[in-house]
């Protein structure tokens, strides 16, 4: 009989390094620029986008973020471009 594998045997994330760059991304630019959580929820109002400052936070730190949301805050602080190496 086949069995399902249990739930304790957790698969390896294959996005988990992806994650942490764009969490990095996001942070880099926000000590670059001096640029703290509740001045960015302010800068992505301005562009419609209403998230507390707590709700950005907790997004970035938990690394579960669509590729909208990370453009959305880079370009609300102004990022052009970034080197991807």
């Amino acid at each position: 009989m086949n069995r399902l594998p249990s739930k304790s045997c957790k698969q390896p994330n294959p996005y988990e390094a992806w994650e942490q760059t764009a969490k990095e991304l996001i942070e880099i630019e926000m000590m670059r620029r001096g640029i703290r959580y509740k001045q960015l929820a302010r800068l992505l109002e301005e562009q419609g986008i209403n998230e507390s400052p707590d709700q950005i936070n907790r997004k970035v730190n938990r690394k579960r973020f669509s590729a909208a949301f990370m453009v959305a805050c880079l370009r609300a602080m102004g990022v052009d471009t970034l080197p991807l190496k």
